[in-house]
């Protein structure tokens, strides 16, 4: 059974431009556990009393996973791990020549004698200790195999291999990994250039036995070894068991990105927006007969669902299936209609969204949709001494509802307002959003994409300005339309 240590909340923390709360770092690491990560490493707890808060606030909540802190060959760092009352400490202690006599302006003997007091030191806490070697990739293999053998003789529990700037081959990997197999040994990997799953993966297979990984392959500069990257990799690829219970994968990935504010490459393998996402016409075909034909792995392994977008590469049995998951039941001419107008907007460069494929259907087929929501008026108020406020006032089925919030942004804040609007009515969650500017300039047209969930319907809709708080307020007013309906009118016209 491979081991999954996981530093999103220390590591994946250090991506620059991100700050996470102790509130925020305890649901990330609530999720870490539940999903089965065996080891969380809760933070650095040298790092601000804020940070300490956090890490204390993971120790005591009584997860399953085992709480872990970075700490450096200091007593200094380990007396703070101890106040916060972690199971286990990450040890780093840099190997490498550049490391010892650049950065810490020590020699070997020095870093070597630091690190065998500090073992000592934390083991005689009754801390477990996991000894790792910064910068191990590019470090005299005999002094790092010295460090580690003298490391487990002076009390530590466990091991790992740093390539700190992601130096690492898969072929060098495969060489000098066995022979530091002392005790159960770590594989912690960066993806500067883009090595990481595939070293982590050439480790594991060559006798370590745990993967530092991170959710989404956050990290400092390209990041770290992706959580779910490795979990997927070793269960298809490898037959490899892990604690990960894959079907909460998404969902981890999904929260880690909200929080942290870093929005997910839409490429990106497994959790990216077009992981499990087909236009293709030829492609389509095949999945509708055999899903196997262009999908390696279920989306419902990972907690996903399949979703075949509309352009100019779609052809009449991807729309057909489109517009019969949205109860639209076209007879053979009207089809080949809306076929057409898709293939249209396709070729103006456009991604047709679940809104935008009913109006046309709903044209095409002379059926009438009538609003349920209709837009009086929004107000915003943003600035440096005020959180960002949004009033909206909408008419739902004809009555009058305005409703204010507060937000992180000022489209936060319009969002929430619609929400609260609209909730006597029915519940809607904003499951995606996603901007673009259409062109450049400060007066840029913005073109506002969202995804919006009512209880087992899923639509996507769209909207486009040059104010990106009236985008999204319309796109988000034109999905709830829909949405609001409540089960579709069965749309079907004589096929006679």
């Amino acid at each position: 059974m491979i081991r999954l240590f996981d530093t999103t909340l220390r590591d994946g923390e250090q991506t620059p431009g991100v700050s996470l709360s102790p509130d925020e770092k305890l649901e990330i690491a609530s999720a870490l556990s539940d999903i089965g990560i065996d080891v969380i490493e809760a933070g650095s707890v040298i790092a601000s009393p804020g940070e300490r808060t956090a890490v204390r606030m993971i120790a005591d909540a009584g997860l399953r996973a085992e709480c872990c802190s970075y700490v450096r060959a200091l007593p200094v760092d380990i007396d703070y791990a101890i106040e916060c009352g972690v199971d286990s400490v990450h040890l780093v202690v840099p190997v490498s020549d550049l490391h010892i006599e650049k950065k810490m302006q020590k020699t070997r003997e020095e870093v070597f004698s630091m690190a065998m007091d500090a073992v000592m030191y934390a083991k005689d806490h009754g801390l477990t200790v996991e000894l790792s070697g910064e910068d191990a990739s590019r470090a005299d293999l005999q002094f790092l195999k010295t460090m580690y053998t003298e490391g487990v003789d002076y009390g530590a529990d466990r091991l790992c291999f740093c390539d700190t700037v992601g130096l690492m081959t898969p072929e060098r990997v495969g060489k000098e990994i066995p022979p530091l197999c002392i005790a159960p040994l770590s594989i912690h990997c960066h993806n500067d250039l883009g090595f990481a799953l595939a070293n982590t993966i050439a480790a594991l297979h060559a006798g370590a036995s745990c993967a530092h990984v991170c959710v989404n392959g956050l990290g400092e500069r390209a990041g770290n070894t992706p959580l779910e990257e490795v979990v997927m990799a070793l269960q298809v690829l490898y037959n490899e068991k892990t604690n990960i219970k894959t079907e909460h994968i998404y969902h981890l990935s999904t929260l880690v990105s909200r929080h942290t504010g870093i929005a997910r490459a839409t490429n990106k393998a497994i959790v990216g927006e077009m992981a499990f996402t087909h236009e293709s016409g030829i492609h389509a075909h095949g999945l509708l007969r055999d899903t196997r034909t262009y999908e390696p792995i279920s989306p419902d392994m990972v907690g996903r669902s399949r979703r075949i977008v509309l352009g100019k590469h779609s052809g009449k049995a991807s729309v057909e299936t489109a517009l019969a998951d949205l109860e639209y039941h076209p007879n053979e001419r009207q089809l080949q209609a809306i076929v057409e107008r898709v293939k249209e907007l396709g070729d103006q460069g456009k991604r047709i969204t679940d809104v935008e494929l009913m109006t046309i259907a709903d044209s095409v087929m002379m059926l009438e949709c009538s609003p349920i929501i209709t837009l009086r008026q929004f107000t915003i108020v943003s600035g440096s001494n005020a959180l960002p406020t949004a009033s909206v006032t909408l008419l739902v089925n004809g009555e009058e509802i305005t409703s204010a919030a507060v937000g992180a942004g000022p489209v936060d804040a319009a969002i929430i307002a619609l929400q609260r609007s609209v909730s006597a009515t029915g519940d809607i969650m904003l499951e995606e959003y996603h901007v673009d500017a259409i062109h450049g300039g400060t007066n840029a047209m913005v073109d506002v994409m969202v995804r919006l969930r009512k209880d087992d319907q899923v639509l996507t809709s769209r909207g486009a300005r040059t104010d990106i708080v009236e985008a999204s307020v319309e796109a988000v007013i034109a999905g709830m339309n829909r949405l609001l309906r409540g089960k579709y009118d069965e749309r079907s016209t004589d096929t006679s």
